[in-house]
This record gives structure tokens, sequence and C-alpha cells, in this order.
């Protein structure tokens, strides 16, 4: 006798229960799949979205204190900047503490959409070196947007220095050098890399007394707490037109052209070799911004220095508008890497260091 098949062995009515089970299960599947599909359409789509996203703030970030030099740049484009960005706002936010990397790690680590951008001066240069573990690479953690401006420096000593000419301001230094203060805005700022600068020209180590601030440096070199200063002329000019503090040099290779600075020599002029430093300024984003939202902001960018009201605001203040390829963000980023490696072993000797 023949063995009774499968089918025959399961009741009729059995057997559609297990066919109608079967085809749910198959539904299930189908619209947990087709959700997840759809899930993960709405993730890719969200990251794939072009810069400006909608209704996403734009923030720029500033590591130094608000009312400085770069505070105010940021501020200035931030205002500018609105228009060739297609954004109704972009808001300016301070972060401060060590020498910017605190600020830096905020970008560094940030969402690569182009809605978190940082403004850094000659310190994203400094820091590899002044920061032994910053948290980050300069070179590999960040998108590199383009430079803005630059800014030279000035020798500038308090009101009743008796010196009347840098001859005679640095043979003074020379001959007090165990009671000279030399102030500056804090470790990695503008004036402290500059006064690093300056004694290692002399050959002359003299005490620093670092501020949380250069408002706070000046306000001291004015009240003669502190002999000398070295900082941005965009800090120093209306001191030193209204004669509150004096002046000796500027760091540029030729002399500016503002009114209040005009008659100042340059330290080459001074015979000072080697003494040439400008605080430059450049725009940055986190690693991974596309292609396009480096490109937009790039443009942005030089819309802006293209822009006859912002130049001369800047001018005003004493900067110099960056011109030359290093607007471009390939420039930049070779530019930056170079700064890094001239910085490198005059902080080394220095042996100062932010952490």
């Amino acid at each position: 006798m023949r063995a009774a098949t499968n089918n025959q062995r399961v009741p009729a009515a059995l057997r559609q229960g297990l066919r109608r089970q079967h085809a749910i299960r198959q539904k299930a599947c189908a619209l947990v799949s087709c959700a997840l599909a759809l899930s993960l359409s709405a993730v890719c789509s969200a990251f794939a979205q072009s810069f400006p996203i909608k209704d996403k703030p734009v923030t720029i970030l500033v590591p130094f204190t608000a009312g400085g030099p770069t505070d105010r740049l940021a501020r200035d484009m931030a205002e500018a900047l609105r228009k060739p960005l297609g954004v109704s706002s972009i808001v300016v936010e301070n972060i401060l503490g060590a020498g910017g990397v605190i600020a830096s790690q905020k970008v560094a680590r940030a969402a690569p959409d182009g809605h978190t951008i940082l403004i850094h001066h000659i310190g994203m240069a400094t820091m590899p070196a002044l920061n032994r573990n910053p948290g980050f690479q300069v070179d590999k953690d960040f998108t590199f947007l383009g430079m803005i401006h630059e800014v030279p420096m000035s020798i500038v000593a308090r009101p009743t220095m008796q010196a009347n000419d840098y001859k005679q301001l640095s043979a003074w230094i020379g001959q007090n050098k165990e009671r000279v203060n030399l102030g500056n805005a804090g470790v990695g700022s503008a004036s402290h890399l500059c006064g690093l600068l300056w004694q290692a020209a002399m050959k002359t180590e003299i005490a620093t007394i670092p501020y949380k601030g250069v408002s706070m440096a000046i306000a001291d070199l004015m009240g003669g707490q502190i002999d000398v200063l070295c900082d941005q002329t965009s800090n120093t000019m209306a001191y030193i037109e209204s004669r509150k503090v004096k002046a000796y040099a500027v760091t540029s290779p030729k002399r500016l052209s503002q009114p209040g600075l005009s008659q100042l020599p340059t330290m080459q002029e001074l015979g000072v070799k080697g003494f040439q430093i400008s605080i430059w300024h450049g725009a940055y984003g986190p690693k991974g911004l596309s292609d396009a939202t480096q490109m937009k902001w790039n443009n942005a960018l030089r819309t802006v220095l293209s822009d006859p009201a912002f130049v001369k605001k800047q001018q005003d203040l004493g900067a110099v508008m960056i011109t030359d390829k290093r607007t471009e963000p390939a420039e930049h980023r070779k530019f930056v890497l170079s700064e890094i490696n001239k910085w490198g072993p005059v902080i080394k000797a220095a042996g100062v260091y932010a952490d």
C-alpha cells in the first residue's frame, strides 16, 4: 500500500490556515522592508540636503573675546555674508579657552553641513606647537574655505616711555631687560606670538605678562603698569592717534597708508631682519564638507572681499585685504601648512605651551 503524501496527512482546513499565515508574514515583511527603505531614504536625504538647510541657523565660532579684532571681523563678515550665502541670519558665538583650541575642537566635531564655521587668525598655525595635544590635526580635520585679510603688528609703549624712536627703545630694553614688562592678550594670542618673535629678533628675553584679552593689556599699558606691547594695528591705531600710547614701528613689509600709522617705520627699515609678521584670518569648516558647500562658502567669501563697504571698514582698522590665490581653499591650506612649519621652531625655542 502506497504511503500517504504530506498533503494527505494534513487536513484541508489546517492547510488553508497555514497558507493564510504565510501570506500575512510575507505582507508584514514587505511592509517592514518598505518602512526601513523610507526611513533610510529620509536619513540619506537629510545628509544630502544642499547648503543652506532651510530654517537651520548658520553659526560662526570665534575663539576670542567679544570686541577683539577677530570678533569684530566675524561680526562684519556675518552681516556681509547673509546675501551671498542666501541665509536670513548668521550667529556669532565666542568660545574661549586654550588659545583657540576649544572653539576649534567644536568646529572639527561639528556636522559637515556648512552651518558651523570657524574664523581664526594665525593661531590656527601655532596651535600644533603651543598645544601638544589639541585633539585634532589642522591639516586633516578641517575644510579650508579661504583667507580673508591680514593685519600688521605695531610696537607700542606706555605714554611715559622716555625713548623717542625705536633705536632708543631697543637700547632702553637692553639696559633694563631684568625689569621690562612685555604685555600680551594671553597665550596663543597675536600679541603673544609677536612678543616671541620680537624677543628672538632682539636676542633678549624679557618678562611677559599675559592678560585675558587685549583690552586689559592696553589699559595697563596706558596706565604704566606694563612697559611695551606688540599688537595688531586694528587694536592700537586709535590709541596711537590719540597719543595714549607711544608708537615706534610696524611689522609690515612697507609703510602703511592710514593717517595715524603712515609715519611709523617698518622693522625692516630699522634694520631688524626677519621680523615681518601679520595676523592673517581665514575661515574653516569641519572635514567632510561637500565640494558644493565648500565652493558656496568660498564664492561668498570672495564676494564679501570685493564689497567696497566691507573693504573700507577693514582698511580703516589697518587691515590689508587678501587678494591673491590664498583666497582659494587649496592655496589657503598650503599657506597655513607653511606657517605651521615657520612657527613651530620659534615656539619650541621659547618653551612656552598653552597646555
